[in-house]
């Protein structure tokens, strides 16, 4: 077992109803992010240096604060788990605030993966682009290589190109469907 990373929606119930998951529609294989891109979004809180995405960030020139703010949502059953062990107002505040502040965010998240994969695509060597390390959770060399190739079968062993595909896919089959907020939930 090992920590998943999920991206949520607004009408999550809806959209993982009827033939979501019959396999000839395949869209757990498209949709799914794999353990590395959720160890690679947890880097921030492991590593004492400037996290991968953000140096990401500064190599392509694109703004990753829509990924980054899909983080600080909590959902109502966590808002729930939260105010049971919490009576802090200052809390309940922020939680709110932070919600606020991404609601109705699929279309920004989506223009940052497009961006992501546009500039990514010209970029042959990102891993060598990236601060050295002592402390790879992600595997870098591999995670990083053959941007545009998919590695790995949608969840297990995928690289980075091919998570933001995925990532991509399930965020245009989302917005089709009535979804106007994303956001991550780890398990």
């Amino acid at each position: 077992m090992g920590l998943d990373i999920q991206i949520e929606t607004n009408n999550s119930e809806e959209l993982h109803s009827g033939d979501y998951h019959d396999p000839k529609n395949d869209y757990f294989h498209q949709h799914s992010l794999s353990r590395t891109f959720c160890k690679f979004m947890c880097r921030q809180n492991v590593i004492s240096h400037e996290p991968e995405l953000s140096q990401i960030a500064k190599i392509t020139g694109v703004d990753m604060s829509p990924i980054y703010e899909m983080e600080s949502y909590t959902d109502e059953e966590d808002l729930t788990i939260f105010l049971n062990g919490v009576n802090s107002e200052e809390g309940i505040k922020k939680i709110k605030e932070a919600n606020a502040k991404i609601s109705g965010n699929i279309d920004r998240v989506l223009k940052t993966i497009n961006d992501l994969l546009e500039k990514l695509n010209s970029i042959h060597n990102l891993s060598d682009l990236l601060l050295e390390t002592d402390y790879d959770t992600i595997g870098i060399a591999n995670y990083f290589a053959d941007f545009q190739i998919d590695k790995g079968e949608g969840y297990m062993g995928n690289n980075f190109g091919h998570d933001l595909r995925n990532f991509k896919r399930f965020l245009e089959f989302a917005k089709e469907r009535g979804t106007t907020t994303v956001w991550f939930r780890y398990g």
